[in-house]
């Protein structure tokens, strides 16, 4: 895929954030891919806070987003992206280690667009990456308008 969609990686684990840009890539995928570590680092960048690289405006972004993080989770950011006028049209897949009905509900319902839980098996984790990418190369992505 090389649709005009910078994709974000909102993970805290590196080695989770480097195979997920590895396996994406081999599934075809050659977007430009921003990784953050923590939830703040994300919430920074799309909010365009403080120092550092923020979102551009006119321009499609996905987010891959941890549920567990530090200084700030992925079910705060996801609340907070959904909550903004503009962008809440951003296309935002949970991908986490955690299964718990619950959570996965309360995802949902703030308005993921998709929950993948990352499996602990290696070559399952691969596979679930690359269907992940074979995804991304069909689905249409809205631009993100305007000022905050």
């Amino acid at each position: 895929m090389k649709k005009e969609v910078t994709i974000i990686i909102a993970e805290d684990d590196k080695g989770h954030a480097t195979l997920i840009e590895k396996n994406l890539k081999r599934a075809g995928i050659s977007n430009n891919i921003l990784h953050f570590k923590d939830g703040q680092e994300t919430l920074n960048f799309l909010f365009r806070h403080g120092k550092g690289p923020h979102r551009k405006n006119n321009y499609p972004y996905l987010l891959l987003l941890d549920i567990k993080m530090p200084k700030v989770d992925g079910i705060e950011v996801l609340r907070q992206v959904k909550q903004d006028n503009e962008l809440c049209k951003m296309m935002v897949i949970m991908l986490t280690t955690t299964d718990d009905p619950r959570e996965i509900d309360e995802c949902y319902k703030i308005g993921c667009s998709s929950y993948i839980t990352k499996p602990v098996d290696y070559d399952k984790f691969v596979e679930a990456i690359r269907q992940l990418g074979l995804f991304l190369l069909v689905v249409e992505i809205p631009k993100i308008d305007g000022e905050l």
